[in-house]
């Protein structure tokens, strides 16, 4: 076994830890209420309680997607550094290809299974909710409204937009804490299924698919 070989566990134990560590305590720390109340207030305290509630969902999707953005760059990281350790053709296109088509070449590359429990779908889909994030509306507005529709479809009772009234797409988008659960596990899973030793693990203990 030479050293890109080793890589996947590596890359696989870096993202749990951050994950398990970081991410998931941060999650716990953003509370979420099942449904917002759009009721009359009875009084200053309860329009006070109703607004907080409203704040709180939206600051848990806020951090859902830069935990996404967090761990979407990592992974792009780890997955360049895989491919610039393969062979040449796929070398030489590792600093400079689009996440989409890296991952499918290097998932050719080494034998990884993309299609298992949709694991290249959920990649795709994690990276496209951190260009979102990052770039707000444009191509992956799109991409991801084509992909992901449902990322869309929600009632007032669940989520509100605490922008002035604009038309941008993106400020639209609802990602919950389970979201960002989803795409830690893909990541796992990605790497578990490029691991190619005894005792890899596919997936991970937080797994919810």
């Amino acid at each position: 076994m030479t050293t890109p070989d080793y890589l996947p566990r590596i890359f696989q134990a870096n993202i749990d830890r951050l994950f398990q560590r970081v991410i998931l305590p941060g999650l716990h720390a953003l509370p979420v209420h099942a449904e917002l109340c759009a009721e009359e207030a009875s009084s200053m305290n309860d329009l006070l309680m109703k607004a907080e509630a409203q704040v709180d969902n939206y600051t848990a999707s806020e951090g859902a997607k830069a935990y996404t953005l967090v761990l979407a760059g990592l992974f792009e990281r780890q997955l360049r550094i895989w491919a610039r350790s393969s062979s040449a053709p796929l070398r030489e296109e590792a600093s400079k290809e689009k996440f989409r088509k890296l991952v499918t070449d290097c998932a050719r590359e080494f034998d990884v299974d993309l299609e298992h429990r949709r694991v290249g779908r959920t990649l795709v889909e994690m990276f496209l909710v951190a260009n979102v994030f990052r770039h707000g509306d444009g191509p992956s507005v799109a991409n991801l409204r084509e992909q992901s529709p449902e990322l869309w479809i929600y009632e007032q009772s669940r989520y509100v937009d605490h922008l002035p009234p604009n038309g941008d797409e993106s400020e639209k988008l609802l990602l919950e804490p389970d979201d960002v659960v989803r795409y830690a596990t893909a990541c796992s899973r990605f790497w578990g299924l490029a691991d190619k030793f005894d005792g890899a693990l596919v997936d991970p203990p937080y797994d919810q698919a």
